[in-house]
């Protein structure tokens, strides 16, 4: 019997498009905490639906992946109890796991209404933990996808273990958005115009240590490129020069992408470049002048931002959602390469 219900349950999770999560995630916005915000759409745009659903129906996924030029962890059944880490309500994974599966347990209904299912599961949670539900919504919804991706049976299967939290992410939820909105001192003399000020980047906030230097005006993928406290490449063979994966410096190659958790609004405008070449990779990035999506090489600082490297990076805008491409000629060879195959491959007939 209870199979039964968590197939329904299952079934009526997968009736939704991306689209339609997408506009719950939207809808539900006011109802997530500030801290977890940012983080729960850089999330839904990490492991995105309609990619997930390509390649599960795509008849050679060897030839489709070399064609979007996949680098990197794209999986999320690899990721099902860590994926989430960059939220503050990570911490509460195992409760909202362990609600998620009860609820698919004993689920009889013939419809369901997104929004109203995230924030039931969410408010059975907070009621449980001693929280405010807008501490839950956001990684509830996160479960939810989660379980679409990978399916019921291997989601209910991991065991839900949570990552102690630290750094930055130990702290309130006040005391996150405080140092998120703080800046770096400048000194007595960072009034003048002839000093270049320094900010500081953080790209991870569970670790304390996980920060570069930027000066104003610098774009975030040449700050990272300058800080060489470590060996980069031992911890992911696509960091060639800093933390953050690059192949080039002209946006031609897509594997600098971030979410911005704090500080969007302390980075400059998006150019059409920019806009547009985030379209041909997929990276849903939206209308807004300054963004949560960007790309490492073209956002420059003007203040201390915080952001999240993602586990993968692939060029898949122009199959997936139609786009047209943009011709550039790549800053380096490596990038004139992966052009080369990415230009090849989506060409290729399914």
């Amino acid at each position: 019997m209870n199979e039964n219900y968590s197939t329904r349950f299952e079934k009526q999770l997968n009736q939704f498009s991306e689209n339609q999560w997408l506009e719950s995630i939207d809808n539900l916005l006011g109802e997530i905490h500030e801290v977890d915000r940012n983080a729960t759409q850089i999330w839904f745009r990490f492991y995105p639906l309609s990619l997930y659903r390509y390649l599960q129906r795509t008849e050679d996924l060897e030839a489709t992946l070399h064609g979007f030029a996949m680098q990197g962890d794209y999986e999320l059944k690899t990721q099902i109890d860590s994926s989430h880490k960059f939220l503050w309500g990570h911490r509460f994974w195992a409760d909202v796991k362990h609600a998620i599966i009860e609820r698919a347990n004993s689920f009889e209904a013939t419809e369901m209404n997104l929004e109203d299912e995230i924030r039931m599961i969410a408010k059975s949670v907070a009621n449980g933990v001693k929280q405010d539900i807008s501490l839950l919504n956001g990684i509830t919804a996160v479960g939810l996808m989660t379980l679409v991706q990978t399916g019921f049976e291997a989601f209910k299967t991991t065991a839900g273990d949570t990552a102690k939290a630290s750094g930055l992410l130990a702290k309130s939820p006040e005391k996150v958005l405080e140092n998120r909105a703080a800046d770096k001192k400048q000194g007595i003399l960072g009034f003048l115009k002839t000093v270049d000020k320094e900010f500081q980047v953080t790209w991870d906030e569970t670790d304390s240590k996980a920060k570069f230097d930027i000066i104003y005006d610098e774009e975030i993928a040449s700050g990272a490129a300058r800080d060489q406290s470590q060996n980069w490449l031992d911890k992911d063979e696509r960091c060639l020069e800093g933390v953050i994966p690059v192949e080039c410096r002209s946006a031609a190659c897509g594997t600098c992408w971030v979410g911005v958790i704090g500080g969007a609004e302390k980075l400059t405008d998006v150019q059409r470049l920019e806009r547009k070449q985030m379209s041909v990779f997929g990276y849903k990035q939206g209308d807004e002048a300054k963004p949560i999506m960007r790309l490492a090489c073209q956002a420059q600082a003007e203040g201390s931002v915080s952001i999240v490297i993602p586990p993968w990076n692939g060029v898949f805008g122009k199959k997936i959602y139609g786009v047209e491409k943009v011709e550039l000629e790549p800053a380096t060879s490596s990038a004139k390469k992966l052009r080369e195959t990415i230009d090849e491959a989506l060409t290729v007939k399914e």
